[in-house]
């Protein structure tokens, strides 16, 4: 299976495994087009978290050609690694704040190291914040928060930058369905503005009412569904 497009991301044969195991994903051929929307589904163990791990650079492929943003990171040093990195927004499905700081600070983090004017920085994370419903837990920290509102904030933290590809494991997990669909919105509106979206998963009543197309794992090998007009 192959999606066209002009290249931001794009998987060459690749297969993964984790130590001596059996390859986790194997063969996989993709292209994603920069601003592009896709969701990834697949039960569970199918190798969703395997596939958004190559891509947000925590692990390198054990066969084939993963090109990022035109750069072939099979080729590429540690020392291009956080310059790549900086470029792509990840929301974890274990949320990974950092429990010694704010919710705001938490949020405001990717501003400050791309060296943002500090009012520029406040007003951004404030606005945001109160948006996703978290108006009133500025100050919060992420161990008095409940799990919805971590997801919250974790989700801010990663959209706060607008970075060039967005990555998210079960975003819309811990939250009502009134919130997913407020948080889907927001990915939309990120999606309109150039953001290239990846979302992994298991809500296929999220999936239905988008319209957007579905790349499905099964047994470590990846396909692209057609979209439902498609399959009419």
């Amino acid at each position: 299976m192959e999606v066209e497009s002009s290249g931001l991301v794009r998987f060459e044969n690749v297969g993964m495994r984790y130590g001596r195991g059996p390859e986790v994903l194997r063969d996989v051929n993709f292209h994603l087009e920069a601003g592009s929307f896709h969701f990834l589904t697949g039960a569970s163990g199918a190798g969703k978290s395997s596939l958004l791990k190559l891509l947000y650079l925590a692990h390198r492929p054990s066969r084939g050609i993963v090109t990022l943003f035109g750069q072939d990171l099979t080729a590429a040093g540690r020392a291009a690694l956080p310059g790549l990195r900086r470029r792509i927004g990840v929301v974890f499905q274990d949320f990974r704040l950092i429990a010694h700081l704010s919710a705001f600070d938490n949020v405001a983090l990717p501003l400050r190291i791309l060296g943002l004017r500090e009012e520029a920085v406040q007003a951004q994370v404030a606005e945001l914040l109160a948006w996703v419903g978290l108006g009133d837990h500025l100050a919060a920290r992420p161990a008095t928060l409940s799990g919805g509102e971590q997801q919250r904030v974790a989700i801010a933290r990663a959209v706060i930058g607008r970075p060039q590809l967005l990555l998210a494991d079960e975003p819309t997990g811990n939250v009502d369905p009134d919130l997913a669909q407020r948080l889907m919105h927001l990915f939309l509106e990120l999606n309109r503005l150039g953001t290239t979206i990846v979302i992994a998963t298991h809500d296929e009543h999220l999936v239905a009412g988008t319209g957007r197309p579905v790349l499905r794992l099964a047994g470590g090998e990846l396909r692209l569904l057609p979209l439902p007009h498609e399959a009419r």
